[in-house]
């Protein structure tokens, strides 16, 4: 069940307790007016002197000290415990731009769960930012404007096909899967057009073109619809 929590007109930062870049988190947090914290995450932005517009999770990892400083109609408890803090948290946004910070960051295990939740969530548009890259599922169509030899990754999360210009290697005629076709280290000629016909690929890309990303979803309108059930 999604009972939204917090909206926003303009993108929404979300930040997890897994591993945040310093620099990128100040940068983060001085883009986004609205500041969310999954759980744990709070302690990292009172860390930078912010105060989070909402916490919401299981509060399992919330301590008491930063509980305190954090006032209690902005502390959203979430009991069920068959999902993650993300996908408590990213069901309960409503804004047109989620950027996920400390969900990729040093278990595997998160990071999975963090990839899962965006295909369970198609309707959600948000990229997670790790330590080195910048994830999201492809939408139905984005023009990507990127240097010559900006790598960029395509990684099946379920069957799907898709379309492409501006590859080294472009990826019409190809039938991609998890135990199969995989599109990992391809490199971008110029700006970069993509085409999917479902909600089944993240786009990995380096974290120097998250800006790039960010500028081209403003100009992608079409989105894909939730999921049924």
């Amino acid at each position: 069940m999604n009972q939204t929590v917090i909206r926003s007109e303009t993108a929404i930062l979300l930040v997890g307790g897994g591993f945040s870049n310093p620099e990128l988190l100040t940068d983060l947090t001085q883009s986004c007016d609205t500041r969310v914290a999954a759980d744990g995450g709070a302690a990292r932005l009172l860390a930078e002197g912010i105060l989070p517009d909402a916490v919401i999770g299981d509060l399992d990892s919330l301590e008491e000290e930063a509980r305190a400083q954090i006032p209690a109609d902005r502390i959203h408890h979430v009991t069920e415990q068959d999902s993650t803090d993300f996908d408590k948290c990213l069901r309960s946004i409503d804004a047109p731009l989620v950027l996920g910070t400390g969900f990729l960051d040093p278990r595997i295990d998160h990071g999975l769960g963090a990839l899962t939740v965006l295909a369970r969530h198609p309707d959600r548009r948000c990229i997670l930012i790790g330590a080195e890259d910048a994830v999201m599922l492809a939408p139905p169509r984005l023009s990507l404007a990127l240097p010559k030899g900006c790598r960029v990754s395509l990684w099946p999360l379920g069957p799907v096909t898709g379309r492409s210009t501006g590859l080294r290697w472009p990826i019409d005629g190809l039938h991609f899967a998890p135990d199969d076709i995989t599109g990992t280290s391809n490199e971008a000629t110029g700006t970069v057009t993509l085409e999917m016909d479902g909600p089944r690929m993240l786009l990995i890309l380096p974290l120097e073109a998250l800006w790039a990303l960010r500028q081209a979803l403003a100009s992608a309108p079409a989105e894909w619809p939730a999921r049924a059930g």
